[in-house]
């Protein structure tokens, strides 16, 4: 049985595959599995933030005009590095 749903997969799988270096916000990661921002805020939030496997990471970009925008990069944590979506759940005794 799967540990993740098809969707959170897509969005684990995504941000599993950068670098220490990419800056995405989950805008990005829509447009780049194909799912809404608000489906990705949501299995941010309740999937992976929640369980210590992602963290949302303040910063400000600046943009074209020259202004500048609050924004939240979504990063992998060393956990949700080491988190293996394939391995068989634990077994309660």
């Amino acid at each position: 049985m799967a540990v993740l749903k098809e969707n959170s997969r897509k969005v684990f799988d995504y941000v599993k595959s950068l670098g220490p270096d990419d800056h995405v916000t989950a805008a990005d990661i829509a447009e780049a599995t194909g799912l809404e921002t608000k489906q990705v805020n949501g299995i941010v939030t309740s999937a992976f933030q929640r369980k210590g496997l992602m963290e949302r990471v303040p910063a400000e970009i600046q943009l074209e005009d020259g202004t500048h925008k609050p924004v939240k990069f979504i990063k992998m944590t060393a956990a949700g590095m080491a988190f293996d979506p394939d391995a068989e759940p634990e077994k309660a005794e």
